[in-house]
């Protein structure tokens, strides 16, 4: 099967043109750093027309996610190179609903994400810290922290990530503010570890700060594989950022 492998940020994914079948465990080899491809993640896209395709997305770990924001913006850059839309705008259809997108010149892509849901105004203790859980069509755990750079990503995010408050496993996001335009950023994604960026992750702290009062409505959100622009728009949130063709290969 062909592949191209793709990456917005440093948040990297192996891409195929479906519809194909995968199993659970192919996905797991080919993520793999090792001895597979090496990825956060698999997307699928079929084209469905001349202003849409379908999206389908799975961690690292085999099991499928309900939204990605930077594979959103990776299909998105897919579909205009390949000549599967016609123009710069598209329509994405993913397991949240259709998300519309934007392939700049420069190869940017701005992409909306939908509305943020704060599942609930007081925060939680989760293993032992405060947590702010959010939905971005999957779901969010915000820490507030004084230097993410020192955060202990790495032990207390799987911890929250899979604490039984949250069912399904959650993303975690350990989040500075540095002023009304800026946040700090790391990420300790559901089914795959400390990623390099996380668009959903992004747009849910962004909408979290912005609803606390302690950001404007655009902010630049500084990840550990580069700089996202969020945009909460009458309530949605909108991110931009690069998308970037790596190679292509095949996998058996």
């Amino acid at each position: 099967m062909d592949f191209v492998k793709m990456e917005g940020l440093g948040n990297d994914f192996i891409v195929v043109e479906g519809p194909v079948t995968m199993a659970a465990a192919d996905i797991v080899r080919w993520c793999e750093r090792k001895r597979g491809v090496g990825a956060d993640g698999v997307l699928e896209v079929t084209p469905l027309g001349s202003d849409r395709v379908r999206m389908r997305y799975w961690n690292a770990d085999g099991r499928s996610a309900e939204m990605c924001g930077n594979g959103l913006r990776c299909v998105a850059r897919l579909a205009v190179m390949r000549g599967w839309v016609e123009g710069p705008n598209l329509i994405i259809e993913s397991a949240v609903g259709e998300r519309p997108a934007q392939v700049r010149p420069d190869g940017t892509v701005r992409a909306m994400l939908g509305v943020p849901q704060e599942y609930r105004l007081a925060s939680l203790r989760v293993a032992g810290v405060e947590v702010h859980p959010v939905g971005m069509g999957n779901p969010h755990a915000i820490v507030f922290v004084d230097d993410p750079a020192l955060a202990p990503v790495t032990t207390l995010g799987p911890q929250i990530e899979t604490d039984p408050i949250f069912p399904a496993g959650t993303n975690v996001e350990f989040a500075a503010v540095r002023g009304r335009d800026r946040i700090e950023l790391r990420v300790w994604e559901r089914g795959v570890g400390e990623t390099l960026a996380c668009g959903t992750g992004a747009a849910a702290t962004a909408f979290l700060a912005s609803r606390q009062g302690l950001t404007d409505a655009r902010v630049a959100v500084d990840l550990p594989g580069g700089t996202m622009m969020v945009e909460m728009e009458d309530g949605t949130a909108w991110i931009e950022g690069p998308a970037n063709l790596v190679f292509g290969g095949s996998v058996d």
